[in-house]
């Protein structure tokens, strides 16, 4: 009697996604390796391609080599590709490849589209997909031809267009990356510092790209259904709060700063205040030097790096929402209450207990890969905490250490970058056992706590 074979094993959502984006970096890599991507003709180094193929993928902008003076249109093509690719997800391109050709979306790929964007219910997934694609293209063009209108006034205009639609998606997707080196004399957005008009439009971009395309579509029909989501009305607030907060301590403590804020005027003092505390958030460009800020301030920095953005962006972090559950327990306890509420509404257990998992291995992972680095390099240990973070945050602000790491050192900060992109959760869930059911329950116990 022959036996039955067993039928192989289907991948899970959380598996999907890590093995798909995994895939997409190996892919860059390789065509970023190729000479055609180099603007000498000669290979990048295969770290130093794999570096920057995952920075792309996951839309960091950590970059070890300056991407408009070292790339071909060939190469800056391939890195704003996967730029697009890792902030709108790749099961957002191919579900909607697949609703062109008419092919039939499976409940396996909405169940990985949901855990894609991070959507809690399958009603209407179809529909929020193709609204994504069309805010993301409405978005990145208006951003594109604003900019382009204003670099049109100092470079040609065919290299204006091209200029305003690279940063429109790098900067919408939260990825960091810039051509300015090959047209200015320096790299970065401080080439802008005293231009209220590119400032304004940046900072609209990257709050759009980090609150969420869920909350883009719930502020879109507010007018006809005068309500927000309760997720909406967290990502919302706790995004005011963190902005006004942090231009406040930004302002604060670099006001004096001759080497940032101290040689301006109060007006771009504020702007760039502003600027920064929304970029450090999720965006990673900056328009004054970083690595010339107060050490306290580079702290908060980190602080605010590591909360990033919310659920369902282009940004990281342990999200906004995360970060307001953390805060209401918090309160809860202090109060004596037993249910974080809010807006009137209670939250489940599962929320709150998958926040603070979320938090802890967050923590554990940014603090493991700082301490590995701290070892590796002989170098102050804020610096090396710094990196760490906005490796993990997808954020890309650097302290300008990236390019001078060792070859371990990248290679460490690719694997934080690849977590900080998918989720800790998504890969535990990827690379876990399959759970089985306890059969029976503990009776309770009580330790001291305090």
């Amino acid at each position: 009697m022959s036996k039955q074979k067993k039928k192989p094993r289907s991948l899970t959502p959380a598996e999907i996604l890590s093995y798909g984006f995994g895939i997409i970096i190996i892919i860059g890599a390789f065509l970023l390796y190729m000479p055609i991507s180099s603007v000498n003709g000669r290979r990048l180094d295969i770290v130093n391609a794999f570096f920057t193929a995952t920075s792309a993928t996951c839309v960091t902008g950590l970059a070890v080599v300056d991407t408009g003076t070292h790339f071909t249109l060939f190469g800056q093509i391939v890195i704003l590709s996967l730029t697009q690719l890792g902030g709108l997800g790749f099961m957002t391109f191919g579900t909607l490849i697949a609703l062109a050709l008419n092919r039939r979306i499976t409940l396996k790929d909405r169940l990985v589209l949901q855990e894609a964007i991070n959507y809690n219910s399958m009603d209407g997934l179809l529909m929020l997909i193709r609204r994504v694609v069309l805010y993301t293209v409405t978005i990145e063009g208006i951003g594109a031809l604003l900019l382009s209108a204003r670099w049109a006034m100092e470079m040609p205009l065919g290299k204006a267009i091209y200029f305003g639609i690279f940063h429109s998606i790098s900067v919408f997707n939260n990825g960091g990356f810039d051509l300015f080196g090959s047209h200015y004399d320096a790299s970065g957005f401080s080439n802008f510092r005293n231009d209220p008009f590119i400032n304004i439009v940046i900072m609209l971009l990257i709050f759009l790209g980090g609150i969420g395309f869920i909350v883009i579509h719930d502020l879109l029909q507010f007018p006809k259904s005068k309500k927000l989501s309760l997720h909406s009305k967290i990502v919302l607030t706790m995004s005011a709060c963190l902005i006004a907060i942090g231009a406040l301590v930004i302002f604060v403590i670099e006001i004096f700063n001759p080497a940032t804020l101290g040689e301006l005027p109060l007006g771009k003092q504020i702007t760039a205040s502003f600027f920064h505390s929304i970029s450090s958030r999720s965006g990673g460009v900056s328009t004054v030097d970083v690595s010339a800020m107060q050490h306290s301030t580079q702290f908060f920095l980190v602080l605010l790096m590591f909360i990033g953005a919310a659920p369902g962006s282009t940004g990281g972090g342990i999200k906004v929402t995360v970060f307001a559950i953390l805060l209401g327990a918090v309160y809860s306890m202090i109060r004596g209450k037993q249910d974080i509420v809010f807006f009137k509404k209670r939250l489940p257990q599962e929320s709150i207990l998958r926040a603070i998992t979320q938090t802890l291995m967050s923590l554990f992972l940014v603090i493991s890969a700082a301490m590995a680095l701290s070892a590796l390099e002989d170098r102050e240990f804020l610096p090396l905490l710094f990196e760490t973070t906005s490796a993990f945050a997808t954020t890309g602000l650097s302290l300008d250490l990236t390019p001078r790491l060792t070859t371990i050192s990248k290679i460490i900060l690719c694997f934080v970058m690849f977590i900080g992109r998918i989720g800790p959760l998504t890969l535990a869930y990827a690379i876990r056992p399959k759970p089985k059911k306890d059969l029976i329950r503990y009776p309770e116990g009580k330790i001291t706590i305090g």
